[in-house]
């Protein structure tokens, strides 16, 4: 069956010319989502896929700056890099687990290390998903609709729902690729 629809979407016939304009109904939107990496490819190509989805984002690019907008900003999900200049992805979870405000805040932690052992630390220290780059739109919406389906991403009603002063609306999202993958001095540290 999977080879006679992919032969249809081959030909055009039953797939919609932008798999992107036909909307996700399992997953939650207008989720308020902070992505913490130092590439700013990766904060690109996640800051679309989510916007996309009708998420408004948020990017930091260091731990230190993605602490002070998770508090300014409280949102509903966090997508973080492990490892990051100055203030790693470890430490900057334990903060955020501690901080009454922001302690239940669901955390992806992102890598590109290859090293399985991230996995145990990241459960270890209370993320609450990983995801290793490189990664795809249809992994990033699985890890939000696990995180819907077990309870943790509850999208909470705000009363000034303005866009953020972070986001880049000036951004051409035609130009950012659908596929993020880790910048290559990522792998092999």
């Amino acid at each position: 069956m999977a080879v006679f629809e992919r032969i249809k979407r081959w030909f055009g016939k039953g797939a919609p010319a932008d798999r992107r304009a036909v909307p996700r109904t399992d997953t939650p939107r207008g989720a308020r989502v902070l992505v913490v990496d130092d590439s700013s490819t990766i904060r690109a190509v996640l800051g679309k896929m989510l916007s996309q989805e009708g998420h408004v984002v948020f990017k930091a690019p260091d731990g230190e700056t993605a602490l002070e907008m998770a508090h300014a900003e409280l949102p509903d999900l966090i997508f973080l890099d492990i490892v990051l200049p100055g203030m790693n992805g470890f430490a900057v979870l334990r903060a955020l687990r501690r901080d009454p405000a922001t302690q239940t805040i669901p955390i992806v932690m992102i890598s590109g290390n290859l090293q399985a052992t991230e996995q145990f630390y990241v459960q270890r220290f209370g993320a609450d998903d990983f995801m290793k780059k490189p990664f795809g739109r249809s992994e990033v919406f699985a890890r939000i609709q696990h995180l819907t389906k077990t309870g943790r991403l509850v999208i909470r009603e705000r009363i000034d729902e303005a866009a953020p002063a972070h986001t880049d609306p000036e951004l051409d999202h035609d130009a950012i690729p659908d596929i993020a993958m880790p910048d290559p001095h990522d792998l092999f540290r």
